[in-house]
C-alpha cells in the first residue's frame, strides 16, 4: 500500500485583479482596475496633451521591419507593419467613444457584463474607507452601460448611494440571465442582518433586502436557476433561497464551505455544534442535500475538506489526526468513494490538482524538499488510477504553475518544467499528456548560429513576477489561435525581454509578431486580434490590430491626450467587436479622472463572410503524413471549418464551429503508461517502472475486493481509437479490500475461514496474542506519552493552488461549471496560506479520515 501522503489544495478564484479577467462564482467575466501611487504622483507632472496624428503609429510604420533584440540574447524576427489608410483612420475616427467620469477619485473600478451578448455593463467605483463612513453618508459610485462601453450613466441613486463592499464585488447570475446582487457594507453592531441591492432586469432598476443574516461570503447562484441563491451568514449557518432573495430559509448550522454538484445537488462541509476549530482537526462532516435542504444524507465524516471539479467530487482527509492527509473520489455525487492511487507524499511535499474535466485530472505531485518541481500525473476516466506525465515539472516558489489548457485545439497543454541544470524550458503535449515535446523555432526568428534556438513561453510564475502582463490567450471558437509571450532561445530568461508570439494550429508552429510585452485580446471568433503595448512607465494612446491572426499590424491612435494604462475589456467570449481601453488622465486641477475608450471594430470588418471565406482544415496535421493516421490524436481526426487568413471579413455572433469526425487505427500514442510504468526513453513502449515501493495499484473499489489486469498501458480518457494496437495482460494482481471506507463495516470484510484444533496449535496461539497485546499496550502508552509532549505542537503543511481552466470544457449540460461553489470562504488552517495579490482563497482541501459510506 502507498504511504500516507500529506495534501492540502487551495481553491482559488482569480478575482479583484489589476487589469486581467477574472472569473466569479458564476463564469461571468469580471475584472478590476487599480491606480498605482507611482501613476498618481506622476500625473501631477503631466501639463501637455500630445495632439493625436494620423499615422497611428507608435513605434514602426514601414510595411516590414525587424524586431531588435533589445539587448537581449534573443534572436530577432521579422513582423509584418502596415500603415492606416486614411478611409480606416476615418471609420475608427467615426466609431471611438470615449467616456470620462469626472470628479469620480474612487481607487479601483469594478467592472461585470451582464448576460451574455446584452452590451449591459455595471461598474463600481470604490474607495477604501473606514466602516463607518457607512453611517456618515459616504457612497461608492455606480455606472451602466447599454451599448458594450461607449456610454455610461451614473445610476448610483439606485443602490442609494450606498458603500458597497469591494471584496464582493458585483455578483451576476447564470447564462443571459439579468440578475445582480450588490452586498452594502453594513455594520454588523446595531444590525440583525446585513443589506443587498437586488436586480432581475441588469440593473435598471433595485430592490433593497435587508437579510436575517449577516454575510460571510458573497451569495452564489445556482448555474442555472438564477432565483435560487445559497449563502453562508458569519455565524455559519447555510441559508437558502428559491424566489431570488425575496424569502430566505436557514437550513443548517455549523457550515464551512458548499458546492453545486449535479441537478440541484448541494454539497457541503459543517461541524456540530459547540465544536471548535473542527476544520483544523480534518473533523468536517460532508453533506448532501437533493431538495434543496428539505432533507440531507451524511457522505463523509471527519473530512478536512472538499471540492467538486469536471463531475467528480473530491474529499482531502485523514486516516487519523494529524497524519498525512489523502485524496478520496467519488465519480456518483458522493455516493461511494474511492482512494486515489498516487505516490506516497511526505510533510515536506504537496498536490496540486491542475486541472480537470469529466474524463480526467491533472496533479501535480510535489517533491521532497524545496526544489520547486514535480512529477504531472494524469488520471483514469474515475480519478482514481494515475500515470506519470510529466518529470521535473516546474511549481515554482510562490506556488505558482505554468500548466495551461490550450482551448482553441483538443487535446493541447503547455508548461514549464526546470532541468537538472537549472534551465527552465517550455513543452508542449498534443494527447492530453500522453507524451510532452520541446516546442520548435518560430517560423520568421532569425536563430542563426544560435544552438537550441526553441520558443518558451511565460507562463503564471512569469505573470505573478511582472515580467509579462498576460497570460497565454486561446479560445474554443477561434480554432488554432494561440497568443502568447515568449523568448526564442535555450531557455526562459528573466533578462531577455518578452515578445508576443502567435500560432494558428494549436501550438504547432509559432510566429514572432509584437515586440515586446503588450495586453492582448481576440475578437470577432479569430477574425480579428487587438494588442496594446504594455508601458511600465509613460501614457498609451496607440492599439494595433491584425485581421489575418497576427502576420500584419496595423497601429491606430485611438485618443487625443494620452492615458495612464489600467486595463483592456471586451465582452466574454469572442463574438464582441467592441474593445475597451481603461486609464486615467489629470484633469485641470491635476486630480486623476477614471476614462474609457470603447472602439467599434464592426465598420473595418464590414463585409460578412461567406463560403468562399473559409477552407477545411485537418487538425494536427503535418504536410506529407500518412494519410490513415495523419492528424489522428485520442484516436480520431478533426476537420474543422474555419476562416481563410486572407480573408479580411466578419464572422459575426451567429458564427459556430463546424467540424467532421472520423476514427484512427489504435497506436501506442493513444495510451498512457499504466499506474507502476512509464514510457521507454528509446521507444514508445510502456516498461516497469524501476524503484517503486508498490507499482500495483490497489484492488480495492467502491469497498471490495477486485481482480485487475495491469496491461502496462492505459487507454487516454477519451480516446476513440478503433482496432489497431491492443496491448496483452501483463499480470493479474488479486488483493485483499484495503479500502479504509469498508474496513470500518464488518459485513464488507472476508477472509477465509482458519481454524486451530491441536494443542499445540491453541498453545502457539495463545502466546501470539499475549506478545502481540503486550506490544499494543506499550505503543499506546508511547503514543499518549507523544502525544502529551507534542500536543502544543502544530504540524505545518505546504499547500498549492488550484488552478481550473473553464474555456475549452464540454461538461455535462445538468453540471455546474468547475470551481463553481464556496468562494471567498477563508478557511484557516495550519497550512501555510500566503496568497498572492491576484488570488483570493476559497476554500482549503485537506481532511481528516476517509469519507464514510
Amino acid at each position: 500500500m502507498a504511504s500516507r501522503s500529506v495534501i492540502s489544495v487551495v481553491i482559488a478564484v482569480l478575482f479583484l485583479c489589476s487589469g486581467i479577467w477574472c472569473r466569479d462564482q458564476m463564469g461571468r467575466k469580471t475584472v478590476t482596475f487599480h491606480r498605482n501611487q507611482q501613476d498618481d504622483s506622476e500625473l501631477r507632472q503631466v501639463r501637455s496633451r500630445a495632439r493625436r496624428d494620423n499615422t497611428g503609429t507608435d513605434r514602426n510604420t514601414t510595411a516590414s521591419t525587424t524586431a531588435s533584440s533589445k539587448g537581449s540574447q534573443g534572436p530577432a524576427f521579422t513582423s509584418c507593419r502596415r500603415a492606416l489608410s486614411q478611409t480606416e483612420h476615418d471609420i475608427l475616427d467615426d466609431n471611438t467613444h470615449e467616456t470620462g467620469f469626472n470628479g469620480d477619485d474612487g481607487s479601483s473600478f469594478i467592472l461585470t457584463w451582464v448576460g451574455d451578448g446584452t452590451g449591459v455593463i455595471l461598474v463600481l467605483s470604490t474607495i477604501s474607507a473606514p466602516i463607518d463612513s457607512f453611517l456618515k453618508g459616504g457612497s461608492s459610485r455606480l455606472y451602466r452601460s447599454m451599448d458594450y462601453g461607449k456610454s455610461f450613466r451614473d445610476v448610483s441613486h439606485r443602490i442609494d448611494h450606498t458603500f458597497i463592499r469591494k471584496e464582493f464585488g458585483v455578483t451576476t447570475g447564470p447564462g443571459n440571465s439579468f440578475h445582480v446582487i450588490l452586498t452594502a457594507d453594513t455594520p454588523v453592531v446595531d444590525n440583525s442582518g446585513g443589506i443587498v441591492f437586488m436586480s432581475s432586469d441588469g440593473g435598471v432598476t433595485f430592490r433593497s433586502v435587508r437579510l436575517p443574516f449577516h454575510l460571510a461570503q458573497p451569495v452564489a447562484f445556482h448555474f442555472l436557476i438564477p432565483d435560487y441563491l445559497v449563502a453562508i451568514s458569519i455565524d455559519g449557518g447555510l441559508w437558502l433561497s428559491v424566489d431570488f432573495g425575496a424569502n430566505w430559509r436557514k437550513v443548517h448550522d455549523g457550515a464551512h464551505s458548499f458546492m453545486w454538484g449535479a441537478g440541484v445537488t448541494l454539497f457541503f462541509s459543517y461541524s456540530p455544534v459547540g465544536t471548535v476549530e473542527a476544520d483544523r482537526r480534518g473533523e468536517l462532516l460532508l453533506k448532501r442535500t437533493e431538495d434543496l435542504g428539505m432533507t440531507f444524507t451524511t457522505i463523509a465524516e471527519e473530512i478536512f475538506s472538499f471540492g467538486y471539479i469536471g463531475g467528480f467530487l473530491i474529499t482531502s482527509v485523514m486516516d487519523e489526526q494529524w497524519s498525512p492527509r489523502v485524496i478520496y473520489v467519488s465519480s456518483d455525487q458522493g455516493t461511494s468513494f474511492n482512494r486515489a492511487q498516487l505516490p506516497s507524499a511526505s510533510t515536506e511535499q504537496f498536490y496540486s490538482i491542475l486541472d480537470g474535466d469529466e474524463v480526467m485530472i491533472f496533479i501535480h505531485v510535489d517533491n521532497p524538499g524545496d526544489t520547486y518541481f514535480g512529477t504531472m500525473y494524469t488520471s483514469d476516466d474515475r480519478g482514481i488510477l494515475y500515470s506519470r506525465s510529466l518529470e521535473r515539472h516546474l511549481f515554482g516558489g510562490q506556488r505558482k504553475s505554468d500548466f495551461t489548457n490550450v482551448t482553441s485545439l483538443r487535446g493541447v497543454y503547455l508548461t514549464n518544467k526546470l532541468e537538472e541544470d537549472g534551465r527552465i524550458r517550455t513543452v508542449i503535449s498534443f494527447d492530453r499528456g500522453g507524451q510532452w515535446r520541446l516546442m520548435g523555432r518560430p517560423e520568421n526568428a532569425a536563430c542563426g548560429d544560435v544552438q537550441n534556438c526553441n520558443l518558451h513561453i511565460h507562463g503564471e510564475h512569469s505573470r505573478y513576477n511582472q515580467i509579462v502582463p498576460m497570460l497565454p490567450l486561446s479560445e474554443p471558437s477561434a480554432i488554432g489561435l494561440v497568443v502568447a509571450h515568449g523568448v526564442v532561445g535555450d531557455s526562459l530568461s528573466a533578462t531577455q525581454h518578452p515578445d508576443v508570439f502567435i500560432s494558428s494550429d494549436g501550438g504547432y508552429r509559432w510566429r514572432g509578431a509584437l515586440e515586446g510585452p503588450h495586453h492582448y485580446r481576440i475578437l470577432d471568433s479569430g477574425a480579428l486580434v487587438v494588442a496594446v503595448e504594455a508601458q511600465h512607465e509613460g501614457q498609451v494612446k496607440t492599439i494595433k490590430f491584425s485581421t489575418d491572426e497576427g502576420q500584419c499590424w496595423k497601429a491606430y491612435n485611438f485618443t487625443e491626450h494620452p492615458l495612464f494604462f489600467a486595463g483592456l475589456t471586451s465582452e466574454p467570449g469572442t463574438k464582441a467587436m467592441n474593445i475597451s481601453v481603461w486609464g486615467y488622465r489629470p484633469e485641470d486641477d491635476g486630480q486623476p479622472m477614471w476614462v474609457a475608450v470603447t472602439i467599434d471594430f464592426t465598420s473595418i470588418l464590414s463585409r460578412q463572410c461567406n463560403s468562399r471565406d473559409y477552407e477545411e482544415w485537418l487538425a494536427h496535421s503535418s504536410p506529407g503524413g500518412d494519410p490513415e493516421t495523419n492528424g489522428c490524436v485520442m484516436g480520431y481526426k478533426e476537420t474543422y471549418r474555419r476562416l481563410k487568413k486572407s480573408s479580411v471579413c466578419r464572422n459575426g455572433r451567429d458564427y459556430g464551429v463546424r467540424k467532421k469526425q472520423s476514427p484512427c487505427p489504435c497506436t501506442r500514442e493513444d495510451y498512457l503508461c499504466d499506474y507502476g510504468y512509464l514510457r521507454h526513453s528509446d521507444s514508445s513502449e510502456c516498461v516497469r517502472q524501476p524503484n517503486t515501493a508498490d507499482p500495483n495499484p490497489e484492488g480495492c473499489l467502491n469497498g471490495e475486493d477486485e481482480e485487475i489486469q495491469t496491461f502496462g498501458y492505459r487507454k487516454v480518457p477519451g480516446d476513440k481509437c478503433e482496432g489497431g494496437f491492443t496491448p496483452q495482460p501483463m499480470s493479474e494482481i488479486i488483493r485483499p479490500c484495503g479500502n479504509k471506507l469498508s474496513e470500518a463495516s464488518p459485513a464488507n470484510q472476508s477472509s477465509p475461514a482458519t481454524h486451530f484444533d491441536t494443542p499445540r496449535e491453541k498453545m502457539v496461539l495463545i502466546l501470539v496474542v499475549a506478545g502481540a497485546g503486550f506490544i499494543v499496550l506499550v505503543a499506546v502508552v508511547s503514543a499518549a506519552l507523544t502525544v502529551r509532549r507534542n500536543s502544543n505542537r502544530t504540524p505545518t503543511y505546504r499547500f498549492s493552488n488550484l488552478r481550473v481552466q473553464d474555456e475549452g470544457l464540454t461538461p455535462d449540460p445538468d453540471a455546474p461549471p468547475r470551481g463553481h461553489g464556496a468562494l471567498f470562504h477563508h478557511h484557516h488552517d495550519s497550512d501555510d496560506v500566503s496568497a498572492s495579490p491576484c488570488l483570493v482563497p476559497t476554500d482549503l482541501w485537506s481532511a481528516g479520515k476517509g469519507p464514510q459510506k
